[in-house]
């Protein structure tokens, strides 16, 4: 009878030995020395390998800082890593980061990378690390993301190191940048850490999957060789998805060269930072007037721009924000919805029924010309007279300078955190108009600090009709059926997976 009670106490104990091992509190540890997977033993019924094809533009780069072109990025998540990714609802993981540490103020940072291995066999230094986020501020696709960034640096303890001009609560939002070889920044197939390699050795393209990937995740895309057909065109990648053996692709709605699909397919959007909104001139007379400024928002009718030009791949905005970001507030959001009426009568009662207003736009792009003459005729049925000036190149330009319109339908990506500092910023970039505003900028500057400022910050620009937000677009990501399970496409990352780690393990805090 005591044999038997041993038994079961030795049961009981191994039971909760192994229940622990999944617990909060478990430290995350990378497979292997970091230099190469630790494989899994075969299991007794092997799945059949996934069979995947993909496209890109051969001729283009695949040089993540320098390439601008949404076909050939969307590979990038298979070959490449940063220190930390996002995923789809603006949530960071480290990735080639190992350990991190903030300063009391939060204006200084310094990053420690991973024991991880590139394609070429060359391991990961902090050198590269350096490196890639330099070249990544002077680039033009990364550049906006490094405003309050004063300094980057190798620290005496192997870090890189980031000075901020201003306090940040959460910088790794923005280190997602893909990390390269120090010697291979204009190259234009630079080896990646990621879990894929290119071999564009014979007559076919491929990404194989890399025997020697420093890391390991469970991810939606499991082939061990991936077809890549090449690209000409919109048209011929759809033809290749609708006819052919393309088995996803990502694509623009909101682009002119956009072809539309007519086949079978599962379908994902994925956001692309895009923001379109509309900024008054502070030398508009019809807009000095505060109470119309403040009410224009509600002349906006989202859903009809969305469903109408944008195919549903765009989400209706009323706060300069993405409707994903944690910190976007559906209440106060509502308060700035579209109601015609109170437009109409903040138009009567600033006694400017029939006023002309001249709405600027860039006519580089059809589509938002478009877009911007449906917002017209929604001012000119509230009582305004509106007429649509489409310039382009050199006329554009000088007339966004010298403020020769009322309004202006503008178009920006806005970086992952949602800085808006470039518009209220006396010299920002994105400051077209005039509307700089001291009150905005420093609420910005208090946002980034502070999460929890981003509510005082929207509701301010609300209130003080500096912005009226209309869109945050996405694109769309189209797939054969059963091709692909528990895709979550996130931004700059279609093919998101995690690695297991989490921020509060990686974070170093000061002793005592």
């Amino acid at each position: 009878m005591k044999r038997i009670v041993s038994i079961f106490i030795c049961l009981a104990l191994l039971c909760a030995l192994f229940a622990g091992c999944g617990s909060d509190n478990e430290v995350y540890v990378p497979t292997g020395d970091g230099l190469g997977g630790v494989e899994a033993p075969p299991s007794a019924t092997e799945p059949p390998d996934q069979v995947l094809t993909l496209t890109y533009y051969k001729e283009k780069t695949l040089n993540p800082l320098s390439c601008t072109d949404y076909t050939n990025r969307a590979l990038f998540s298979l070959l490449y890593q940063g220190l930390f990714s996002v995923d789809r609802d603006y949530h960071i993981e480290p990735v080639l980061c190992k350990n991190y540490r903030i300063s009391e103020d939060m204006k200084t940072y310094v990053f420690y990378p991973e024991t991880a291995a590139f394609s070429d066999g060359s391991r990961l230094t902090v050198q590269d690390v350096l490196a890639t986020l330099q070249a990544a501020r002077e680039s033009i696709y990364y550049s906006g993301r490094f405003q309050h960034i004063t300094d980057i640096s190798l620290t005496e303890d192997s870090g890189v190191q980031i000075l901020l001009d201003t306090p940040y609560e959460n910088l790794p939002l923005l280190l997602d940048i893909p990390i390269i070889p120090a010697t291979q920044l204009e190259s234009e197939r630079p080896a990646g850490t990621g879990p894929y390699l290119l071999d564009e050795t014979g007559n076919t393209a491929r990404l194989r999957r890399r025997s020697d990937w420093w890391c390991s995740a469970d991810m939606a895309v499991s082939a061990p060789s991936i077809t890549l057909l090449e690209a000409q065109s919109n048209p011929q990648i759809r033809d290749n998805f609708q006819f052919g053996d393309l088995s996803v692709v990502c694509t623009d709605p909101g682009s002119d060269r956009f072809a539309d699909y007519r086949c079978d397919y599962e379908l994902w959007s994925c956001e692309n930072g895009m923001f379109m909104y509309l900024a008054c001139s502070s030398d508009s007379a019809v807009f000095a007037n505060e109470g119309l400024r403040t009410a224009l928002t509600h002349a906006i009718d989202r859903e009809f721009l969305v469903d109408e030009f944008y195919k549903g791949y765009a989400e209706g905005v009323t706060l300069p924000a993405s409707p994903k970001f944690p910190y976007y507030n559906q209440n106060l959001a509502a308060k700035y919805g579209f109601d015609s009426v109170k437009f109409a009568a903040a138009v009567s009662e600033a006694d400017l029924v029939g006023a002309e207003v001249s709405l600027l736009v860039n006519s580089g792009d059809s589509l938002r010309v478009r877009v911007a003459r449906a917002i017209a005729d929604m001012l000119t049925e509230c009582g305004l007279k509106v007429t649509v000036n489409a310039l382009s190149g050199n006329d554009y330009t000088y007339s966004i300078q010298v403020r020769t319109f009322d309004l202006y339908l503008g178009q920006t990506v806005l970086s992952p955190n949602m800085d808006l500092s470039a518009f209220f910023h006396t010299y920002g970039a994105l400051s077209f108009g005039g509307i700089n505003d001291v009150g905005a900028y420093n609420l910005c500057q208090e946002a980034l600090a502070n999460y929890g400022n981003y509510y005082s910050l929207y509701k301010y620009v609300m209130d003080n009709g500096l912005l009226v937000p209309v869109l945050f677009r996405s694109y769309a990501v189209f797939g054969n059926r059963g091709v692909l399970t528990g895709l979550a496409p996130a931004r700059d990352n279609l093919f998101y997976y995690s690695v297991g780690k989490t921020m509060e393990q990686a974070l170093l805090r000061s002793e005592g």
